[in-house]
């Protein structure tokens, strides 16, 4: 049984990085997993659970959150006719498919290996964050044919490798071709729960060495439920936050913010 003091500051560190999480998402209309990973894995981290598959406890964590917040989010959107069902139903099988593949690869990567590439992509989704722009443009369309499965399934494939849902690469992929800004939102949405459910399944039948306590497969079920349920408290005062002010300036600190964290992933994993 895991010393009740240990435990105890384990639910206090899991709650602030939820309640954190939850507001970044109504704030700045980001998926919390980009907060969640590096946040799960200092906290478990500093409680002395450093084994050698953490990320992989870590990823599975935050996709199991997704996949209630995305269902959530999609059904809000919907009420508003904001969700594009053609484009979600086109491209939901390739990302499915990326996603059990991202899934095979986890398990065979070392933990270390994994903070790599959290750390890499996650310095290139904050330089857009940072950076971008709305008029930026690939084309008129969304990709068809080989270019769609080809798209999709790296979509699906890094989003379970960085733990992330369908926003950080939806929501961009989208704007670029041209689909209207809320509208990206609303169908990346979806793209979260096609990309977050086949790979939770996977995660539950992985075995850890060493997990944190009370884990189920990968997954961190305290870490699960702390997180859902202080994400549904502070969300909508994210969301009242961002109609009392700017959100263009908290945008660009949040990148900073991003990037810093991915940074210092990456340097750990590079033995620095």
């Amino acid at each position: 049984m895991p010393d009740p003091t240990l435990l105890a500051l384990m639910a206090a560190l899991l709650a602030v990085i939820g309640g954190f999480a939850g507001i970044i998402a109504g704030l700045l209309g980001v998926g919390g997993g980009i907060v969640l990973v590096p946040a799960f894995f200092y906290a478990f981290t500093l409680l002395g659970y450093a084994g050698p598959q953490l990320m992989q406890v870590c990823l599975a964590t935050s996709l199991a959150t997704i996949i209630v917040t995305s269902l959530k989010s999609v059904r809000t959107h919907n009420m508003r006719g904001a969700v594009d069902w053609e484009i979600l139903k086109g491209w939901a099988a390739w990302i499915a498919i990326g996603a059990v593949v991202g899934v095979l690869a986890a398990s065979g990567l070392r933990s270390v290996a994994l903070q790599a590439i959290f750390g890499g992509v996650g310095v290139v989704v904050g330089l857009y964050l940072a950076l971008g722009r709305e008029h930026w443009r690939l084309g008129e369309a969304m990709p068809k044919g080989g270019a769609r499965g080809a798209t999709g399934a790296g979509i699906g494939f890094l989003s379970v490798l960085m733990g992330i849902g369908g926003g950080s690469f939806g929501v961009p992929l989208m704007t670029l071709f041209g689909v209207p800004i809320h509208r990206a939102v609303a169908t990346a949405a979806g793209f979260g729960i096609t990309i977050a459910v086949p790979s939770v399944l996977g995660f539950l039948l992985m075995p850890i060495d060493a997990p944190p306590p009370y884990t189920l497969g990968a997954v961190n079920i305290p870490a699960f439920l702390l997180v859902i349920a202080m994400t549904n408290l502070t969300a909508p005062l994210g969301v009242k936050l961002a109609h009392a002010m700017d959100p263009k300036p908290l945008r660009r600190v949040f990148a900073v913010f991003i990037m810093l964290m991915a940074l210092n992933l990456l340097r750990k994993a590079l033995g620095y």
